[in-house]
């Protein structure tokens, strides 16, 4: 989750929304992202949905069976859902987002019976952190 919290900070200093991922297959950091959407002019930049990309990628499979996702705030529903059709084991995030999260807030993207795939998901890693990197973030921008 450190090197998430990097990421993040990373995008915050390109003027984006602080949000990192990173990727882990085994022991082996497969990808690394933080929110382009603004670089980008892409509403699907988030880091989630970058990492994934990136991971897909390397390993040379759209399937991502065998990895580890750590995110510093709860996914959104279009991460949620690459999140499931890449077929993450494990999902590890930091800050709960109550207005725009789909695991454990919103629409529980996981919950749902429509859902393929869900992983394990391990939330509050690293949530201090983060929680505080996005106040500051946006206090800045009010």
């Amino acid at each position: 989750m450190d090197l998430a919290l990097e990421a993040a900070q990373k995008a915050a200093q390109a003027g984006e929304v602080p949000i990192g991922c990173v990727i882990v297959r085994g022991n082996e950091i497969i990808a690394t992202a933080g929110n382009r959407t603004l670089a980008e002019r892409d509403p699907t930049a988030h880091a989630e949905i970058l990492a994934i990309r990136q991971a897909a990628g390397t390993i040379g499979s759209e399937r991502l069976v065998d990895c580890d996702l750590y995110v510093t705030l709860e996914p959104c529903t279009m991460c949620t859902g690459a999140i499931s059709f890449a077929r993450i084991r494990r999902l590890y995030y930091g800050a709960t987002d109550e207005k725009g999260g789909a695991v454990e807030s919103g629409v529980r993207f996981f919950a749902q019976p429509t859902c393929h795939h869900a992983p394990e998901v391990y939330s509050g890693l690293g949530e201090s952190e983060a929680a505080a990197m996005l106040k500051e973030f946006f206090k800045s921008r009010r």
